[in-house]
């Protein structure tokens, strides 16, 4: 059985989602109700992922009417349990989790929050470690989070973390941690394994290998507009066009990226909505 078949339906709306380009781009919107950015109901749209983002495999499998808060409540206390929720990336990653499954289908090969030694440790490496299967090939998605509100320190910082990520000494040793929790029930837990052994050549896996990276940012538009009509629309997209543009300017490593761009109008004020959410999950 797969755990995967089924997503919770669509929240975002893809302004802007072109594979062709390279690097690859999608802008999402989370849009307007009632003249007001829709906070509540993208903080909602993300819990729903909370399960797999924070299980492993064999957990989700167990995961039935009769063990269903409980593991939901596990899950929520996972993430993490400090008071110093604004300056913490798990949201962000759980953001980009939805964004990979969503819109590209992947299947999560672990769940590095499931493994932290502590719940409010900060876990080390890539933010997402999914796959995705292109017609029988399988292909590993490692990702990257900067969850800012100023879109231009993100690019600093994530091009020089890429950077460093792709170097064959980071690549092996992730590798490695990624092997040992790979959970056996997982229907491609062979199939990975195989693919980043330490006997396969980095340019093969560098060939299957795709960095989406997730860039948020507190954004003009979205600040300037009540409802997402045309002109929204077309602000927007000229807003993550030139975003884009900057990004693709930097000096990316030689492997294929897709950049998700998410503007938000107050990243504090998401923040607390979903640290709220979590301890009222927590309970």
């Amino acid at each position: 059985m797969n755990l995967f078949k089924h997503k919770p339906d669509p929240f975002f709306d893809l302004v802007v989602h072109d594979i062709l380009r390279a690097p690859g781009l999608t802008g999402a919107s989370a849009g307007y109700e009632a003249g007001e950015w829709r906070y509540d109901e993208m903080a909602n749209y993300l819990f729903d992922w909370l399960p797999e983002f924070a299980l492993k495999y064999s957990e989700l499998e167990d995961l039935n009417s009769g063990t269903a808060m409980y593991l939901i409540r596990r899950a929520a206390k996972t993430v993490f349990t400090t008071s110093k929720y604004q300056k913490r990336g798990e949201f962000g990653e759980l953001l980009l989790h939805a964004l990979i499954r969503d819109v590209f289908a992947s299947e999560p090969a672990i769940s590095k929050i499931y493994y932290k030694s502590a719940t409010n440790d900060t876990v080390k490496g890539f933010d997402a470690v999914h796959v995705v299967d292109n017609g029988g090939k399988l292909e590993l998605w490692l990702g990257e989070v900067k969850f800012y509100k100023d879109i231009d320190a993100a690019i600093r910082d994530v091009t020089a973390e890429i950077t460093a990520h792709m170097s064959q000494y980071y690549l092996r040793n992730e590798f490695i941690l990624i092997t040992s929790k790979l959970d056996p029930r997982w229907q491609y837990a062979e199939t990975l394994k195989s693919l980043i052994s330490s006997r396969t050549s980095l340019d093969k896996v560098f060939a299957r290998i795709c960095i989406p990276i997730l860039l948020t940012y507190e954004s003009t538009c979205v600040a300037s507009y009540t409802e997402a009509n045309a002109q929204y629309t077309a602000a927007l997209t000229k807003e993550l066009q030139e975003i884009y543009e900057k990004f693709a300017e930097c000096q990316l490593p030689p492997v294929r990226v897709h950049l998700f761009l998410m503007p938000l109008k107050s990243k504090d004020n998401l923040v607390s909505i979903l640290q709220c959410k979590l301890e009222g999950l927590q309970r």
